[in-house]
């Protein structure tokens, strides 16, 4: 039996964790969880699954769960809050694997502290890589700790990757879907609202995700990453537009060959081909080969999506534009939500915190978020003169 501490439980990677722990009951249990704000799933989860340890947000949500486990009469359950929770949940010595699903560079510490405490990591939040993939990667090979990829593109690297060695990969292909704006007029691009963009055509994910995919700063992420997980320079880290998404990444090997995955939109698939590698258990995730009737490929086009392009610059530039990069499209993302910049707004504070950023090599996880705090304030200060100058231009 596989013990397993989910970082993010009640977002949509935890649950289809939960999900695949139902369907393998003899082979993976939740242990610990982190669940952040959410009270009442965090609630249910513990009911179902009598974790020996979970993790909120903020000491009030800690203390509202317990209320509420007293009151249904669930004891044995330490509940914690904070950092300092969550990297109790990925380093408890009952955890033999982590499932890394924390959105943002909130998850950095925990990851890290399970890499340091040996545990197999299943990864599903990419910024970890982005902003502190160099150190994340040392870690990794000192501890001898194995780091299986969860976002479908990754996860189908590393599946196609099998069929050779590292050295014979000429280079891989992300696959992206384009987003809903892959077809419209750039013209229009200025006009896109915040609902328009949260209309992702074929996955279900959290608001920053889905408007990351809409830029298509979510691919230049996974760019980034990808670079750090397969060892593979920007330039043969390569990225093109299939809108079927039936085709999750493809490999070119130096021989001419290319492997390609193929399988369901169904993150439960990636999910459990990381908990049970170099296992492949039988399932219910078939895919229908009537999908293949159409499969179309195209380039990305780095004039209508910035946000691609400035990924590639970071991921030439090194490690504190890479941190620049993650901190500013996340506080523009923020801003572009709350209607207080435009769609193309997000691009242009991403490079102008870029252009603020001055060329550094942080040495710890802490410099690395001390980093990305001052990306954020600058992020924070683009915004709020290019809202100043936007009132008096029309004063």
């Amino acid at each position: 039996m596989k013990q397993i501490a989910i970082l993010g439980s009640t977002g949509s990677i935890g649950a289809s964790t939960l999900s695949i722990c139902e369907q393998f009951p003899g082979r993976y249990t939740p242990v610990a969880l982190a669940a952040g704000a959410n009270v009442e799933a965090a609630f249910n989860q513990v009911v179902r699954w009598r974790p020996k340890l979970v993790s909120l947000a903020t000491e009030q949500h800690a203390d509202d769960l317990r209320q509420r486990l007293r009151a249904a009469g669930i004891n044995g359950v330490e509940v914690l809050h904070g950092t300092s929770g969550t990297i109790a949940v990925a380093s408890d010595p009952a955890v033999d694997f982590v499932v890394s699903a924390i959105v943002g560079v909130a998850g950095l510490e925990a990851t890290y502290a399970a890499i340091l405490a040996g545990k197999t990591i299943g990864l599903a939040n990419k910024e970890c890589l982005v902003a502190a993939g160099d150190l994340i990667m040392a870690a990794a090979r000192a501890h001898q700790v194995a780091l299986l990829p969860i976002d479908s593109e990754h996860n189908a690297v590393h599946q196609c990757i099998r069929g050779g060695t590292a050295a014979e990969v000429a280079q891989i292909w992300l696959t992206a879907s384009g987003g809903p704006f892959r077809n419209l007029p750039a013209a229009q691009f200025q006009h896109i609202t915040p609902a328009q963009a949260l209309r992702h055509p074929t996955w279900v994910m959290g608001q920053r995700i889905t408007i990351d995919s809409a830029t298509m700063m979510n691919k230049g992420f996974e760019v980034i990453e990808a670079c750090r997980l397969f060892d593979l320079p920007p330039r043969k880290v390569r990225v093109t537009v299939h809108p079927q998404s039936t085709v999750h990444s493809l490999v070119e090997f130096v021989d001419g060959s290319i492997l390609a995955q193929i399988s369901v939109t169904d993150m439960r698939l990636p999910i459990l081909y990381a908990l049970a590698y170099p296992e492949r258990p039988a399932s219910s995730l078939t895919f229908d080969l009537a999908q293949l009737s159409q499969l179309d490929f195209s380039q990305p086009d780095l004039e209508r999506f910035p946000c691609l392009r400035l990924a590639y610059e970071a991921a030439e530039a090194g490690p504190a534009a890479r941190i620049a990069l993650n901190a500013a499209d996340e506080i523009a993302v923020a801003a572009f939500l709350a209607g207080q910049i435009p769609f193309l707004g997000i691009p242009r504070t991403i490079e102008r915190v870029l252009e603020l950023t001055p060329a550094a090599r942080p040495e710890s996880i802490s410099a690395v978020l001390a980093a990305d705090r001052a990306a954020r304030v600058a992020a924070e200060e683009v915004i709020s003169r290019s809202a100043t100058s936007k009132l008096l231009a029309t004063a």
